[in-house]
């Protein structure tokens, strides 16, 4: 196989360019990385970020929105993007040889978007839309309602969306004063992975970008204090299954723990083979879905354990999910369920990373969290390091129940059961 070679460039301005060559590719993928998000914005603008990505699709001085889908579409290429908690990423995929298009549009999405008055209101009912059919959706809704209890009175606790009462006093000059504020040459990241040459990139992204000011980050407001007692939060709704989602304080992308934390989750609930998977849905058919999730930050987070069930099934469950916390806390993991919690780890990144698109996101989210290209095999290696007994440091830390946060969105819930269960 021929090498794969990362490369990183911050030009003078501050704006960082980074590479993935892959000579063998026969596509091209690119993003352009804002490193703003939810937890940047303030009560009264509540999901700008989550509108601002909607409005530069809606056509620049140049481009209508039909003529920037067509473009990428037209070459059968892909264009998107997504806002979370702490990014706003612009990313698009294509055959190599467009991958010149496919700059040109991101690059001018990203410093020219038209903010017309008609597409504002028109993308304002899209995003209300959306926004009620998540709350229309409870496996979706529970999340919001669980990131609302454990974030309690942080910008964190507030959905990327925003409400409908935030986005409706929304309009181009809140965009335009807010894009100023946070899409500048520090606060961008531009990728590109595939059959692309690092030179080449930089100097095409360099002169298409060179009107991006000069600016300094702005600071966010750290993550609260983790809980220290259990937090409940029930929703009754009309419903015939019961949502249940618990969140426990977690380590962040930065911290050391993060490898050992990270295989932790694999074993407890992060695919089909974990203990949960197994315990809950193929020995005892609890219910059909059931899942962890590592919530990440710069500076903190929480795991996420969710499931779907019966209501009568809420009590028998959690009972199982904190026996499952004791044997983790107890008991360091067996060598060979450590082996193969390692090997899905690596596994499963080595066949992502075969992919331009997933090299592209590799590298946006190494800068972001780290602040440099940390190689894959670099995390490899670390995976490969961690011992039996890191795992168990850190579930005794993190798998505590004492700390919990949960949220139950299901007919008629029983909340003094919960609350006997909990401690409350």
């Amino acid at each position: 196989m021929l090498e794969k070679k990362s490369l990183l460039t911050t030009l003078p301005g501050g704006l960082r360019i980074a590479t993935c060559e892959m000579p063998h590719a026969e596509t091209a993928a690119m993003g352009i990385w804002a490193s703003v998000g939810g937890r940047h914005e303030p009560p009264t603008l509540n999901g700008i970020s989550h509108f601002i990505e909607h409005m530069l699709f809606k056509g620049t001085a140049k481009r209508s929105a039909r003529r920037i889908m067509d473009e990428i579409e037209g070459i059968g290429g892909d264009l998107n993007a997504y806002t979370s908690e702490e990014r706003t990423c612009y990313y698009a995929t294509s055959a190599a040889e467009f991958f010149p298009r496919v700059c040109d549009v991101l690059c001018d999405i990203y410093t020219n978007p038209r903010f017309a008055k008609r597409d504002i209101d028109r993308e304002r009912g899209v995003i209300a839309e959306e926004i009620q059919m998540y709350r229309d959706e409870p496996s979706s809704h529970i999340q919001e309602l669980l990131q609302k209890t454990f974030w309690a009175g942080h910008p964190l606790g507030r959905p990327l969306t925003g409400t409908l009462e935030t986005i409706s006093g929304m309009d181009a000059e809140a965009f335009r004063a807010y894009r100023t504020t946070h899409y500048h040459a520090r606060n961008t990241i531009v990728t590109a992975a595939g059959k692309i040459r690092h030179e080449e990139v930089v100097d095409r992204v360099a002169a298409q970008l060179d009107s991006l000011p000069t600016r300094k980050p702005r600071a966010v407001k750290a993550c609260p204090a983790a809980p220290t007692a259990p937090r409940l939060a029930v929703e009754g709704r009309d419903i015939q299954q019961t949502q249940l989602a618990l969140a426990l304080p977690s380590p962040g992308h930065c911290d050391a723990r993060r490898y050992a934390f990270h295989l932790l989750n694999v074993i407890l609930g992060a695919n089909a083979s974990s203990r949960l998977f197994q315990e809950m849905r193929e020995k005892r058919g609890l219910c059909y879905s059931v899942s962890s999730h590592w919530m990440s930050l710069n500076d903190g987070g929480y795991l996420d354990i969710s499931a779907g069930l019966d209501r009568k099934n809420i009590e028998k469950s959690l009972t199982l999910i904190f026996s499952q916390f004791d044997n983790l806390r107890e008991k360091p993991v067996g060598a060979a369920e450590l082996r193969r919690a390692k090997d899905y780890t690596i596994g499963s990144s080595l066949m992502a990373l075969e992919r331009a698109a997933s090299q592209n996101s590799r590298l946006g989210g190494s800068i972001l969290s780290q602040g440099e290209i940390v190689p894959p095999e670099t995390v490899n290696e670390r995976i490969r390091s961690v011992t039996a007994a890191e795992i168990q440091e850190v579930a005794r830390e993190v798998l505590d129940p004492s700390r919990i946060t949960l949220a139950i969105v299901g007919p008629n819930p029983d909340e003094p059961l919960l609350k006997k269960i909990l401690g409350i």
